[in-house]
């Protein structure tokens, strides 16, 4: 069975019951395994096989099964639907990670329809919607800058307190589609992963601007409400 792999440290089989193979009589039994990170049901192609190898289908769903079922709530007129969802895994991930990764893929699956007008469009065309104020850049205002936005930055990570950030997805934030497109480019995709950056992380983003800086982190309040100092955000 799979409990008779030797392994490298850096590796785990999930399932030990697995079996591999059937022995009628006692002999030396050496197999060599070739592994390969991946998703979803893949077919080995027999006649590309190497001598002496036998490539096998992978099946590399850590989903066993799912349940779902939907329960109807409230009183008078107010109408309720209630989701109930029963999620079995193979271990290597829990089911509240099976569900974050689901809707994660789900979301970037729609992204492409929900920006497609936004792409066609240019920044400048859409200046009556997304236009940040103007701003300058002076060496004299290096150190306010600083501490204005790190100040900003702490009181944004303390204000986590019954919010799942990890769950709160940059396409909520209905952030314009430039901006939107940087921070995905930088594995961005939720506002803890944003949060978990600093404001030079953020600078060193390919074609990031200063005007983007100041747009997310003015989102970032309407979102996350908080007294912050009422001093201009610099940048």
């Amino acid at each position: 069975t799979a409990q008779d792999i030797i392994l490298p440290p850096s590796v785990e089989i999930v399932d030990t019951t697995q079996p591999i193979a059937n022995l009628r009589e006692s002999i030396d039994f050496c197999i060599e395994l070739q592994i390969k990170r991946d998703r979803g049901y893949h077919t080995e192609l027999r006649k590309n096989s190497q001598d002496g190898s036998y490539p096998i289908d992978a099946v590399s769903m850590p989903v066993r099964n799912v349940n779902y079922s939907i329960f109807s709530c409230g009183n008078g007129n107010e109408k309720h639907e209630i989701l109930f969802l029963e999620i079995w895994t193979n271990g290597s991930l829990t089911p509240k990670e099976a569900l974050y990764e689901a809707s994660r893929n789900l979301i970037d699956l729609f992204l492409p329809f929900l920006h497609a007008e936004e792409e066609r469009t240019s920044f400048e065309e859409n200046k009556n919607r997304f236009t940040p104020p103007l701003l300058t850049f002076q060496k004299r205002f290096t150190n306010q800058k600083r501490f204005t936005n790190q100040k900003r930055f702490t009181n944004l990570k303390k204000n986590k307190k019954g919010i799942p950030l990890n769950c709160i997805f940059i396409d909520q934030l209905e952030l314009p589609s430039r901006t939107y497109n940087c921070l995905k480019r930088a594995d961005i995709h939720t506002l803890l992963d944003l949060l978990s950056k600093t404001e030079e992380d953020l600078m060193r983003i390919d074609s990031f601007r200063m005007e983007d800086g100041k747009l997310i982190w003015d989102t970032l309040e309407k979102h996350l409400p908080m007294d912050l100092p009422k001093n201009k955000f610099l940048l």
